[in-house]
């Protein structure tokens, strides 16, 4: 009983958490347990690591117009206290991400899609997003919220011959109910939100559009799963989100 106790309690810290951090622009209402203060030091933690055991490129140009677009990007985002340090990985991957606190990693494939400054713009945008939005610590925070109800549940009921169902009831509940929903929700977002900050930094989110429309061309060839067995939108849903979204975007213009 003292068990459920105490997950109960955390259960109802993790309410009034809920209650008291939005997202930027999107005013989203978040459940966050993590400080900012734990965040950037797990960012900073995973940025050693990666540091340690990836390339990075000597591409002197690609360096320069990825320092150029974070900092103007990150310059609006409005987070001083953030550590701002943008890197580039040498491999042949179409993607970037970014770490709590502000560490933000493009890989050197990606710019197959990337053809011109604004373009990588939105992809700066996109991951200076997640970062001042914390979808890292949140997302961190629901997977810790469902293992508090897997405990609860298993305490209540009382393990034993139940315990190997509670557990795939919650892996498959985690995984389908929450992760991969709330990823994509995330990446909307995101989306979102870099478009903003894209365009009050100077960049034309028409640009958005086009790069987004380069990198469905790009991996018409793959076997993508459907939507929602993915962690990212389908390419043409994020582009028609986009699309309506850039009206409002403009008005951020300086």
């Amino acid at each position: 009983m003292k068990s459920i106790s105490k997950a109960i309690l955390l259960v109802l810290v993790l309410a009034i958490f809920t209650s008291c951090s939005k997202t930027p622009y999107t005013n989203r209402k978040q459940m966050i347990i993590f400080s900012p203060q734990q965040e950037m030091q797990m960012g900073y933690q995973s940025a050693q690591q990666i540091l340690q055991k990836e390339a990075l490129s000597r591409d002197r140009k690609i360096n320069a117009l990825v320092q150029k677009v974070g900092k103007r990007i990150a310059a609006v985002a409005n987070q001083p206290d953030y550590k701002w340090q943008f890197f580039v990985i040498e491999k042949d991957v179409l993607n970037a991400f970014v770490l709590p606190g502000g560490k933000v990693f493009v890989y050197t494939g990606l710019f197959k899609a990337v053809q011109n400054e604004d373009q990588l713009a939105v992809v700066m945008g996109h991951e200076v997003a997640h970062a001042i939005a914390r979808h890292g610590a949140e997302r961190m925070s629901m997977i810790q919220l469902g293992r508090v109800g897997k405990e609860i549940a298993s305490k209540t009921i009382g393990g034993g011959q139940y315990s190997q169902v509670i557990n795939q009831a919650y892996g498959v509940s985690e995984t389908y109910g929450m992760v991969l929903p709330f990823s994509r929700k995330f990446e909307y977002e995101s989306d979102e939100i870099g478009l903003y900050l894209m365009t009050k930094a100077g960049y034309n989110p028409d640009e958005a559009v086009r790069f987004w429309d380069n990198m469905r061309k790009l991996k018409q060839n793959s076997k993508n799963p459907p939507e929602f067995l993915s962690t990212h939108p389908a390419d043409i849903n994020r582009i028609n989100r986009i699309k309506a979204l850039i009206p409002k975007a403009k008005k951020y213009y300086k």
